[in-house]
């Protein structure tokens, strides 16, 4: 049987959507069948149309920058779903793997066996190994400081990795959640854990166990993002437990988590460590601002808020420069944000979103559900009706004490911002040193902000001068967009060399951004 060049493109282009390796593999055997029935001359025009289809994935597969000056470099790959990175020392690192529970050493590019530590995760949905940080005296390269912190309790010649995971109650993925927001019983997970661990002889272990979050009901918006303060506590950004999926809200958030006061609800349930950023001490108590009480109050669980009515965060870190926390939130079909933090902040979630109020079920779906399915607005002229004072009135400030404030920057389309971190290092040029670099995970985007002349607000001008990105469209986006095409970031970490280092989830790998010269 004669095998037409047009049958053989059709079939290539079809399986154009696959792994490259996987067309490679049909490409060979095509070619062998083919030489056998058809003519050489088109034979030779199928594999070339084949080749051509297989370079132009394997381009697509790989990150561009923007700035001619740099170029992006791939550190480690054969990752399994990697969530967050830490350093180590130079050329030494930290890795999580979300499903598996294992933190992996890389060292030189290399991955060392066996892993550090291997846990049983509870891994549905968003559950799993989250985040961690490290703490010690400081980890640097010449003038270069990456935690400059002198810790206050512990030794200096110690290392203590802390981790933030869903511990499973039997094996990894043990727990069965048909559900969002339920599993069945049985295999319900011991609950989302901080624990420190002592780094002996490559080995994490003596673990300590510093707070217990709840893990059920809610398998999605779990938060993760771990860092450690120039204060010497520790910060973690912990997601609202429930995503509204399934029609768990149609009746209402009465019987979900999210009625909760932490989620703006008057009436709500008293806050539990759910939608928020919770700061604690390296030896995990709260921290009392006057000695007595913390931010919010000195009840147990809200004592250790940070900042509260925040949807679910992937990312927070701090201004080198004016110490002040800076986080990302992400929007339901709607809203992804960047704020500036204060102490006591409140981000409005679910009654604000963005700059817009949430006054119907319908905005509290995740997008491909209902109308909207993307964006909060299709029109410019839409996005003015914004939250008014009536709606922040109706938000709980546990007596004057939480303070509400407009995002310094907004997705309309929401894009799954994930990692944040600003660039303390001159090593990709001045134009960079101390700027705000955000990921995100749909499209695998990194995008660079410059900071206003105070720090407290985005250096933004022409169509985002509004502090809104109205579409996901590259032309409207192109001020921001520093780099694309790492297949949804998770973290993004500065080493202790001074470079940018980019943690693609989807693709298993680690990446760096170092000058093309």
């Amino acid at each position: 049987m004669f095998l037409s060049i047009e049958v053989i493109k059709f079939i290539l282009m079809e399986f154009s959507i696959v792994k490259p390796m996987l067309l490679f593999s049909l490409v060979s055997l095509l070619s062998i069948l083919s030489i056998s029935v058809c003519l050489v001359l088109t034979c030779l025009n199928s594999i070339s149309f084949a080749q051509e289809i297989l370079d132009q994935q394997l381009e697509e597969k790989n990150p561009t920058i923007k700035d001619p000056n740099l170029k992006i470099v791939t550190v480690v790959e054969g990752l399994k779903k990697p969530t967050s990175m830490t350093f180590l020392g130079q050329n030494d690192f930290l890795v999580l793997e979300k499903n598996t529970g294992m933190v992996k050493r890389i060292v030189n590019g290399n991955i060392l066996v066996p892993p550090v530590l291997d846990v049983s995760v509870a891994n549905e949905k968003e559950r799993g190994m989250l985040g961690v940080a490290v703490q010690s005296k400081d980890i640097n390269n010449g003038d270069l400081k990456i935690n400059m912190l002198e810790p206050k309790v512990h030794n200096t010649n110690t290392t203590y990795v802390y981790l933030y995971y869903t511990e499973s109650s039997g094996e990894d993925g043990n727990d069965d959640c048909p559900l969002i927001n339920y599993c069945e019983e049985g295999t319900e997970p011991k609950g989302n854990r901080l624990y420190r661990y002592l780094l002996d002889e490559g080995k994490l272990v003596d673990p300590e166990l510093l707070l217990e979050l709840p893990s059920s009901p809610g398998s999605d918006h779990l938060g993760g993002s771990l860092i450690i303060g120039p204060d010497g506590n520790i910060y973690l950004s912990s997601g609202d437990g429930h995503s509204c999926s399934y029609g768990s809200c149609d009746n209402g958030t009465k019987n979900t988590v999210l009625n909760s006061k932490s989620a703006n609800e008057q009436n709500g349930n008293e806050p539990n460590g759910r939608g928020g950023i919770i700061r604690i001490t390296q030896d995990g108590l709260p921290v009392y601002e006057d000695s007595k009480n913390g931010i919010l109050g000195e009840d147990d669980s809200l004592d250790k808020y940070y900042a509260y009515g925040i949807r679910n965060s992937f990312g927070i870190d701090f201004d080198p420069l004016t110490g002040n926390l800076w986080d990302t939130e992400n929007g339901p079909s709607f809203g992804d944000e960047i704020n500036l933090v204060e102490p006591g902040f409140n981000s409005g979630w679910s009654k604000i979103q963005g700059i817009w109020p949430i006054n119907n079920i319908t905005l509290l779906l995740p997008q491909g559900i209902v109308p909207p399915y993307r964006g909060y607005f299709e029109n410019e002229r839409n996005h003015l009706n914004q939250s008014k004072d009536s709606d922040q009135k109706k938000l709980v400030d546990f007596d004057g004490k939480g303070k509400y404030s407009d995002p310094e920057f907004i997705w309309n389309n929401t894009m799954g911002v994930t990692a944040m971190k600003f660039f303390n290092s001159d090593k990709l040029g001045k134009p960079y040193e101390n700027d705000m670099f955000v990921g995100d995970y749909s499209l695998g985007r990194l995008y660079h902000f410059d900071l206003n002349e105070d720090r407290t607000g985005l250096a933004l001008n022409g169509s985002l001068a509004d502090k809104i990105a109205e579409s996901s469209v590259r032309d409207d986006l192109e001020q921001i967009i520093f780099a694309d095409g790492f297949d949804a970031i998770t973290d993004i970490e500065v080493g202790p060399d001074g470079y940018l280092y980019i943690v693609s989830h989807k693709g298993g790998k680690v990446f760096k951004i170092i000058p093309s010269m």
